[in-house]
């Protein structure tokens, strides 16, 4: 029986401190407080349509806030603030966050709450969604584009600058509006437009307007200044607009800027809305975010014209300022990569030449010639080297004791585990038998190098190469490459035929320049490309795996997929290429000019040139295709020059490298 008093006595006691509670706050604050709430939430899901609504029909309520803010193309985080409580009246502020771009809005408005029988009722006015703005106002949002940043050359020299470009197309203040169909038709005709689609855009503009039909860098055989102002109409305007030297320069290794497709967009995150500029491939691509900047934002308010023909007035509400893109400084020299892109303009093939310096690593040119499709073939590609591979060979028989005076047997054939391989055609017979290692390599001799694949296992070939700077990553390169796989255990014919650069070895015409230009250096080189350490540490550095992705109808035929041979760790054994052992590689590379068989080099002014080509089978045909390469030092320049589907490297890369050397001074 006493528990159950107390029982009662502690329940009595409950009531009464509940009943206390209610009439405390019976002044409706907590009311007040939760509609506030609701209000604010239903405002950030951008629906009032379930709210008790004074002074407007909900419905129009909800019509009107979402035609207010339709034009933002966002929803808005919407908080409510202290409630001021005047009898049955209650007002808050409303606390607004915009995230617009890359901007953020952030105001306060007022809000008013009254109450009606048992519900508080929202007092609408367009006020409540933002300051200052007037009944039959709507927000929208206008970009201010920041300023992209620039590439820049070797020296900081601009490579898209203005330049001069034409504007041509159909001036319609200079023909009757009889003849506009006629001259857009001849126009289109003339510039190989379609000429549907062009007479139906001169049709649609005004009678001041000039409908532009292309933009010519200068006139040419086919379009002449006379042939478009014998069109009634036609008209030429002298303009600039913002180009690299010439329309393919470096475009495989640069990439391009343009309007955001639908599938970069989606891949944004939000970072990119349509009507956006961004950059696809290379740089342009990899470094956007940077190049791109932060463009501005404003929000206007509009008021409907009240008379047609009237322009409807606007009013600023929120502003913020466009950050330019950061300017992206890289190596290349601009008159050597449009040198090399002009030595491979008439190569049908896939082809490249990368230029390096020696001294610096810095990457001069790196040119994918008209035959790649537009794919980086000059750091991406993924190819035997052939013969240029005898130079890490070289370098794994001077550590195992030889030198260029050293003798080495050449035959005519030699057979491993029942393969048998033999000497390019036209070797010459002087050079067979008992020769020199220089000799040997003079005459690029097959047999003599797979003869010594006893001497040297798979894993001090890898380590010669990784030596020689390649198949090791590049951390100061700052862009996407293949930097070569040399695998570390082979046996029978594969190791046999890495001995010549074939069977799983791979190189891109950019390690095959990083070779040569170690060659050069004395020491490894690593290469470089873009200068800003800012943009590097933003951006994964190049490994040497890393190879970038291509359309599959522009990758180059002979390419495995890049997860192909990937190189291990570098083992501890290996050590940078000496001093010495680079004198004798150079001695050696001298001897394919001097006695070998890349005498026409000799010619070259300047610095004696030493050299490697190379040539390397690919493919299924009888006689198989094969790779044309050929590697050189001259002076502080080295280069790799690569065909895909080109012969001998001595017949076709070599001419190529020796015009590109001798224009290069």
């Amino acid at each position: 029986m006493g528990k159950m008093k107390t029982r009662n006595l502690v329940l009595g006691l409950v009531s009464l401190v509940m009943a206390g509670s209610l009439t405390a706050c019976d002044d409706g604050r907590a009311g007040a407080e939760g509609a506030a709430k609701q209000l604010a939430s239903s405002l950030a899901a951008l629906d009032v349509g379930s709210l008790a609504v004074s002074g407007k029909d909900a419905s129009a309520a909800n019509d009107e806030l979402n035609a207010v803010f339709e034009g933002l193309g966002a929803k808005p985080s919407v908080q409510s603030g202290d409630v001021k409580l005047d009898g049955e009246t209650a007002t808050f502020p409303l606390n607004y966050s915009w995230n617009i771009g890359s901007a953020k809005w952030e105001y306060s408005s007022e809000a008013t709450l009254k109450k009606s029988g048992d519900k508080w009722a929202v007092q609408w006015n367009p006020q409540l969604l933002a300051p200052e703005l007037s009944d039959g106002q709507t927000l929208s949002v206008k970009t201010v584009p920041a300023q992209r940043g620039q590439i820049l050359g070797a020296g900081d020299a601009p490579i898209v600058e203005d330049r001069p470009v034409f504007r041509v197309g159909i001036d319609k203040t200079k023909l009757a509006a009889d003849q506009a169909d006629a001259s857009a038709r001849a126009m289109a005709a003339l510039l190989g437009l379609d000429v549907e689609d062009y007479a139906k855009q001169v049709a649609a503009s005004g009678p001041q307007a000039f409908v532009e039909g292309i933009v010519l860098r200068a006139y040419t055989p086919e379009i002449t200044e006379a042939k478009i102002t014998a069109i009634p109409g036609g008209a030429s305007i002298l303009d600039s607009m913002a180009l690299a030297p010439t329309r393919t320069f470096a475009r495989a290794l640069l990439g391009s800027v343009g309007q955001a497709s639908a599938e970069q967009i989606e891949k944004s995150n939000g970072a990119l809305r349509a009507g956006d500029t961004t950059g696809t491939g290379g740089l342009q691509q990899k470094y956007d975010s940077l190049l791109r900047g932060k463009d501005g934002v404003e929000v206007v308010a509009k008021q409907a014209a009240k008379s047609e023909g009237e322009t409807p007035a606007t009013k600023v509400f929120f502003s913020s300022l466009p950050v330019p893109g950061t300017t992206l400084k890289t190596t290349l020299d601009l008159k050597l990569q449009q040198l090399a892109e002009e030595t491979l303009a008439g190569v049908g093939p896939a082809s490249a030449i990368v230029a390096l310096k020696p001294s610096t690593g810095a990457v001069l040119a790196a040119a994918s010639g008209p035959g790649s499709n537009g794919y980086n073939t000059a750091m991406l590609g993924q190819y035997a080297p052939g013969s240029t591979f005898k130079i890490v060979d070289s370098l794994a028989l001077f550590r195992d004791g030889a030198t260029p005076d050293s003798k080495v047997e050449c035959t005519p054939t030699l057979t491993v585990d029942g393969r048998t391989f033999k000497n390019s055609e036209g070797y010459p017979e002087s050079s067979l038998g008992s020769v020199t290692l220089r000799d040997a390599f003079a005459h690029s001799c097959n047999t003599a190098f797979i003869n010594a694949r006893d001497t040297v296992s798979q894993d001090q070939l890898e380590s010669a190469a990784m030596a020689l700077g390649v198949a090791v990553e590049a951390p100061k390169l700052g862009a996407d490459a293949f930097l070569g796989s040399v695998p570390g255990a082979a046996e029978g014919t594969e190791h046999a035929a890495s001995m010549i650069g074939q069977g799983k070895v791979l190189f891109s015409p950019l390690s095959a320049a990083i070779m040569a230009a170690s060659v050069g250096n004395g020491a490894p080189v690593s290469p470089q490309l873009v200068l800003n350490p800012e943009a590097q540490n933003s951006s994964p550095t190049a490994t040497p795996t890393e190879s970038g992705s291509a359309p599959p109808s522009s990758s180059p035929s002979g390419a495995p997929s890049p997860s192909a041979s990937a190189p291990p760790a570098s083992p501890p054994s290996t050590k940078p290429i000496t001093k010495e052992e680079a004198a004798a590689l150079s001695d050696m590379m001298r001897a394919v000019v001097t006695s070998g068989h890349a005498g026409f080099l000799a010619q070259v002014p300047g610095a004696p040139v030493g050299a490697k080509t190379g040539t390397a089978e690919f493919g299924n045909d009888d006689p198989p295709k094969t790779h044309a390469w050929i590697v050189a030092v001259h002076g502080d320049l080295a280069v790799a020059v690569f065909v895909e589907d080109g012969g001998l490297g001595a017949t076709t890369s070599g001419p190529l490298l020796k015009s590109f050397l001798t224009a290069a001074g």
